[in-house]
């Protein structure tokens, strides 16, 4: 089964963003969804953008953890865990080379997990790699995600 997911930018040279090099264009510009909030984005400030706004790196970071959250409350539900909560400080690294280009390099999950079932922890905590193996977002990724969980008992 396949699913299409839709997207439009839109961008023009007629901001109201000044760009001080000549040069340049300017990095401000919308992602419509139809159906959803237009999303403003920028470049990242290392990269010139608006600091205020999103940009790809944070989207990519988002996309990420946000995925793995859902397969991994899916694979616990699966093996009758109980999540009261889920929190996760997620970072990303992203490796500029000299030639202008880059990529992320690896991304790292920190989720808090809190469980109902004490005696679950140990598979609670192992389920993330069984949510990694599912992850869509992940799946598409060709660099690292790391987890580093830590699950306790309300």
């Amino acid at each position: 089964m396949k699913h299409l997911f839709k997207a439009k930018l839109n961008w023009d040279s007629i901001s109201k963003e000044v760009t001080t090099d000549s040069k340049s264009y300017a990095k401000t510009h919308q992602i419509v969804i139809d159906g959803k909030a237009i999303l403003n984005v920028s470049a990242a400030k290392a990269f010139k953008g608006d600091p205020g706004l999103y940009n790809p790196e944070d989207l990519l970071l988002s996309s990420v953890v946000s995925c793995h959250m859902m397969s991994y409350l899916y694979v616990c539900l699966q093996n009758d865990i109980t999540v009261v909560s889920y929190q996760d400080n997620a970072e990303g690294t992203l490796e500029v080379l000299e030639n202008g280009s880059g990529r992320f390099i690896e991304i790292r999950l920190n989720p808090k997990i809190i469980i109902k079932e004490k005696e679950k922890i140990e598979e609670a905590i192992h389920l993330h790699t069984k949510a990694n193996e599912l992850c869509f977002i992940a799946n598409s990724c060709n660099f690292p995600i790391l987890h580093f969980p830590i699950c306790e008992v309300v």
